[in-house]
Formats: structure tokens, C-alpha cells, sequence
């Protein structure tokens, strides 16, 4: 498999994909060029609302890609999707509700075709919600379920689960009033590991990517990978280091 798992789209005051734009390019540079876009997880894009937003997410995603030389096509506006994964050069697929896009795969009976076709070696990439569906199920998402999916299983790439965007406890505000006074990122991961144990979490920060090649992992970017499991203490993976599924360090 070659998977890019990138946790966000964009920066703060960045350009929309300023910062992984580098990233997906050498991820992407020995391959052919023809992408094809799921645009499923976009339920509200540039004032679009479903499924309208598909269209203006493949619009936004097409103007950027097309810039650096990629071709891009989208899933929803194949006449069989099935066939349309079968004939992509590579996978791509965009951030937003991780619930819709689950749903709209299994709704497309896309799991097996897009796992086959991954585990057969067609790069696969996605950011945020299209890096959670790389793991066994949505479950770690940080998404509203604003839809019911048939099942919460996703594409299984990697035997453990990511959560995106994954923020540190914020430290004690001076200012009672502004204070957060719910739970943390971590109390919520806690919870999920405390109802299964035998998974491991990596809470994956902001402008951070994991590259998975030849069954090794890369840590991209320059922030700290979280790895968190049942009743043991969380610890850091470093930016470049290189590890195996079981995020032991080679």
C-alpha cells in the first residue's frame, strides 16, 4: 500500500492546501495523474448545500490540483462509481463530515472495490475526514453523526485509529468565564479506549501526515505524533521518524 494521511486541509490563514499541497506533490510525482475525488464528506461548500456541495467541492479541489498537473474526476458524477475506482490512478478523498462520507460509500458499495484497488498499490490519500476512513471504522472521528451510515467499518489500511486534528488539554484560563468546562480531546479518546481496549489511537496535530509505504509509516511535518492506548501512558512519535504498525521505531 501507499497511503498519504494528512490531518488537516489548511492552516490558519493559510491558503486551502497551502500547506499539504508540497506534501501530496511528491507523494504523488511517479504516478500518473489521473485523480479521482471523493467529494462526499463536503454537506455544506462554498454556500452549497447537499449534494450541490459535491460539485463546488470538486470545483475548489480541480482548480488547485489542476495547477500542478493532475487531472481530476469525481466519484459522484461517475455514471459507475465501481468502475470509476477501477480505472483511477489514485484515490483521493477530501475532509469534512466523516458520517456522510461513510455513508455515501457503503450507500455506493464502494469498500471493497476501493480496498482492493489500494491494497493492489493505487496511492490512496485523503485529509481529516479522508483519513479517518483509512482506519477500521469512522469511530474516532470528532463529527457531528449527522446521518445513520449502514456501518461504521471503513477501509481498514491501518490496523489502528486516527483522530484528526487532535488538540492538547487546554491549559487553566486565567479567566474563569472563558474557561473550557466540558471534556477534553483526550477525555473523549479516553472514553473509546476505555470501551475498547485493544485499539490504539494516534492523535494526529494540525499541518501533520502520516506516509505509509512497504508496510513502514513516515511522520511528515514538524509536529508530534499522540499514541494512546487503555490504561497506558500516551507517548510521542518525533516528525520524520519512521515506524511499523505497532508505531515501534525503526
Amino acid at each position: 500500500m501507499k497511503l498519504l494521511l494528512i490531518s488537516n486541509s489548511t492552516n490558519y490563514k493559510e491558503p486551502y492546501l497551502g500547506w499539504c499541497m508540497p506534501l501530496i506533490n511528491d507523494f504523488l510525482k511517479n504516478e500518473k495523474k489521473n485523480i479521482l475525488f471523493f467529494p462526499y464528506a463536503g454537506v455544506k461548500i462554498a454556500g452549497k448545500n447537499f449534494p450541490e456541495s459535491y460539485d463546488a467541492y470538486l470545483d475548489r479541489v480541480k482548480t488547485i490540483f489542476s495547477a500542478h498537473g493532475f487531472n481530476v474526476t469525481s466519484v459522484h458524477q461517475a455514471a459507475c462509481p465501481v468502475e470509476a475506482v477501477n480505472a483511477a490512478d489514485a484515490i483521493m478523498v477530501g475532509g469534512g463530515n466523516t458520517f456522510n462520507l461513510v455513508a455515501e460509500i457503503h450507500r455506493n458499495k464502494l469498500i471493497e472495490p476501493v480496498r482492493r484497488k489500494v491494497m493492489e498499490g493505487t496511492p490512496f490519500l485523503g485529509w481529516s475526514a479522508g483519513s479517518n476512513v483509512a482506519c477500521p471504522t469512522l469511530r474516532t472521528t470528532n463529527d457531528m453523526p449527522i446521518v445513520m451510515p449502514e456501518s461504521f467499518n471503513c477501509f481498514d489500511f491501518v490496523p489502528f485509529q486516527i483522530n484528526p486534528h487532535y488538540i492538547d488539554p487546554y491549559p487553566e484560563e486565567v479567566n474563569d468565564r472563558i474557561r473550557h468546562g466540558g471534556e477534553t480531546r483526550q477525555d473523549r479518546i479516553n472514553e473509546f479506549l476505555s470501551v475498547n481496549p485493544e485499539i490504539t489511537v494516534a492523535g494526529l496535530r494540525e499541518a501533520s501526515a502520516l506516509w505509509v509505504e512497504d508496510g513502514m509509516i513516515t511522520l511528515k511535518g514538524d509536529r508530534e505524533l499522540r499514541i494512546m492506548r487503555h490504561d497506558v501512558e500516551a507517548f510521542e512519535i518525533k516528525p520524520g521518524a519512521k515506524f511499523d504498525f505497532s508505531f515501534n521505531i525503526k
